[in-house]
């Protein structure tokens, strides 16, 4: 069973910076493929970023070049780095991951942003 854990979600002030962490408990060098997600009160999740084992990342447009997704291989865990907060990204962030052979995708229990005006 692999189990993911997100942290790091606070207050944080709009134009701030935020730095979470997913810690994995499999080695990360053998993922397929991990994906940040998020979710706002009454919306839909949806994708913040995904990264590939190839160590490519694609972001979506709306945090394009304020968000990366650092990796600290040592401690299996995948970081989302968040600069020049906005309001809007006042969500719930999930990690996700999926290993190279298998079908299921591991979902971590998520943190909460609330990002103040």
């Amino acid at each position: 069973q692999v189990q993911l854990e997100e942290s790091g979600g606070t207050l944080a002030q709009a134009g701030g910076s935020l730095r979470l962490s997913c810690a994995i408990s499999r080695s990360i060098f053998s993922l397929d493929v991990m994906g940040w997600y998020r979710q706002a009160p009454g919306k839909q999740r949806e994708l913040v970023a995904v990264l590939a084992s190839s160590g490519s990342t694609n972001y979506a447009d709306s945090v394009k070049g304020r968000f990366t997704t650092p990796r600290d291989n040592a401690k299996n865990t995948v970081l989302l780095q968040m600069n020049s907060l906005k309001p809007e990204a006042t969500s719930t962030y999930y990690c996700n991951a999926r290993y190279r052979g298998r079908a299921y995708v591991y979902w971590g229990q998520g943190t909460q942003v609330t990002v103040s005006s």
